[in-house]
This record gives C-alpha cells, structure tokens and sequence, in this order.
C-alpha cells in the first residue's frame, strides 16, 4: 500500500503565492509509485482537493479526511508547504497533533516560537560560536516612544522589520535618524506582524542561507550553504522575488574551518530549538571579525526550482525527490 500524502499548499497571506510554486515543484519531484500525493489547498474560504476535472473536493476539517467519489479518504501524512500563518506559526501543526496526523514540519511549539525573532534570539543567545547583532523588541503599546527607544538603546545604521512573518516584507534599512519612524510604522502596519517590531544594529558582511536536516537515520545533516550577494541595499522581498538582482553561490565559498565552524552552530541551533524536518537558517559573516551572526530561521523554507534548499540539495549530491522522499519517511517513523 503506497502512503497517502496530503501535500498542504495555499495560506492565508500574501506569502500564499510561493506556497503554490513550492508545493508544485515538490509534487513534481515526489516519487508518486511510492506515495499516492494529493494536494490540497487551504485558504480562509476553504479547504479542499481539485481533482483532474477541476471539481474541488471540500477537506473535512473534523478529520481531516477527504470525502472522494464516495469513499472517505484518510491521509498518513501531511507534508506541509503552507508559508506563513496557518502553516509557519504554529497552528496546523497543532491541528494535525490534536488528529493524531504526523506531518514533516517542526512541532507547534517550534514553529510558533520561531515564527517569534525576539524570542528565537533570546533562545539562542548562549551558543558558543554564534553571535547576535544587539536589538530592541518593540511592542503595540510601545509604539508612542518606540523612537527614543531604539536611539537611547542601539547605533546607526539598523534594520527595522515585523517580528513575525515572512519573505522580507515590511524591513527597512534605517541609515538617518529621520527615518526611523517611518521605518517602524512601516513594520508595525505590515500583514500579521504580531503586532511587534524587531530592530537591530546593522551587521556589516557576507549573508548565506543553509539548510539543516534530520534524516531516517535519525542523523542532523547540514547541507552547503549558499552566499547571497544582491544589488539591493539588502536582501528584501524585491531581492528574493525578481530575478536579476540577486547572485546566488551554491556551494559558497567558505573555508574549511568556517564550513565545520557553522555546521556545529546550526546543528546546536537546530537541537536547541528542538527542530524537526529541514529547516533554513540565515546568518552573517561579519567582515571584520569572521563572527556567525544569526539573523533568522524559516521552518518551512521556499521550495521552487530556484529555492536555496533545492539548490543546496543538488549541490549536496543529492536528488529532490529522494529528499523530499526522507522528510516523509523520517515524520512517518514518528507515527
């Protein structure tokens, strides 16, 4: 009996369009002699299954079973490829735990604290060989002196961005004074920012992404990193999104020393925060000193073509849908 697949595009933000483009890449790249996959969507209008004819087919959410040309469908898995809320924060996750369902993704917890930036550094802030660029957390009911706030407590130039959400939306490079505020409403008035503001000291130096995962064998895997060297003033949504303003170097070019060097870092991290599935970390590697500076993790990181994890799979030696294949088998081991 092949195992049957929910593979959970859509959302229920913006982030909802590179949700769709990850989940079709993915099934694309799934071995489908081995897993009998349905894809289904999940908006705020609906949760269903489009079968060949473009009928949908309405999930029911009791169960989380799919009523399919009279036969009530039940899924062994879902494999989770929702960016942003309900799939990022949290909240599938503890959907799919009150089912009974295993899914591929980091638990609840992970995922909801993650989700958080302020409360992932604060986690992180003891692990040898990783550092933190100094910032503040600002909070709604801050918002009238979150300007003195920030300039009494960090130095120019900073970046401004939500505390929540993804895909750079809503950061800011603050270089003047004047600017900040503008900065900071910006981030505050963005889409499901939690109502909070990060805002840390700008970090000068190289940025790569890398993935890190847990295989059937129960072992943490980091993949290659990839360098990002854009255009931009810095790596934001209009970097991520259109093509041309961003080189992307996979494998980066890193020594040795400084490839072992992440690698006991992002496996620290990845422990730390009792990871689970692949994640993508992000982090800089200041000029001056050769410090690791964290700057975020994303436990449901973008999976198009393009994507840094699949670039870093392939230059890994390894095949997408092998991949994929252990993520399924590494979350049905824990059923």
């Amino acid at each position: 009996m092949k195992a049957k697949i929910a593979l959970i595009t859509g959302g229920y933000t913006g982030e909802a369009e590179v949700s769709f483009k990850s989940s079709a890449f993915v099934n694309s790249q799934l071995d489908h002699n081995k897993y009998d996959v349905y894809l289904i969507t999940v908006t705020k209008e609906a949760w269903y299954y489009e079968d060949v004819d473009g009928q949908r087919h309405p999930i029911s959410k009791a169960d989380f079973t799919l009523p399919l040309h009279g036969d009530v469908l039940v899924f062994d898995l879902a494999f989770i490829m929702v960016h942003g809320v309900p799939g990022e924060d949290g909240r599938l996750q503890s959907y799919f735990d009150l089912l009974d369902i295993p899914y591929t993704s980091c638990d609840a917890l992970t995922s909801a604290l993650t989700m958080n930036k302020g409360y992932t550094k604060a986690i992180l802030s003891d692990i040898p060989e990783l550092h933190l660029a100094k910032s503040v957390l600002l909070f709604e009911s801050q918002r009238p002196e979150a300007v003195q706030l920030v300039e009494s407590n960090l130095s120019l130039p900073y970046f401004v961005k939500p505390n929540a959400g993804g895909s750079s939306i809503g950061m800011t490079k603050v270089k003047e004074s004047a600017q900040l505020k503008a900065a900071i409403d910006t981030a505050f008035d963005a889409e499901n920012t939690g109502k909070q503001v990060i805002v840390e000291e700008f970090v000068t130096g190289r940025e790569f992404s890398e993935g890190i995962f847990r295989n059937s064998k129960g072992e943490l895997v980091v993949l290659p990193a990839t360098e990002v060297r854009t255009t931009r003033e810095f790596f934001d949504y209009e970097a991520k999104y259109i093509p041309g303003l961003t080189e992307e170097i996979t494998p980066a070019e890193l020594t040795i020393e400084q490839q072992e060097r992440v690698a006991r870092i992002l496996k620290e991290v990845y422990v730390r925060l009792n990871c689970k599935g692949m994640v993508r970390i992000d982090f800089f590697l200041e000029n001056e000193t050769d410090k690791f500076y964290f700057i975020e993790i994303n436990t449901i990181p973008g999976q198009t073509a393009q994507s840094f994890i699949p670039q870093q799979v392939r230059a890994f030696g390894m095949k997408e849908g092998d991949f994929y294949g252990e993520l399924i088998e590494t979350a049905l081991q824990s059923k």
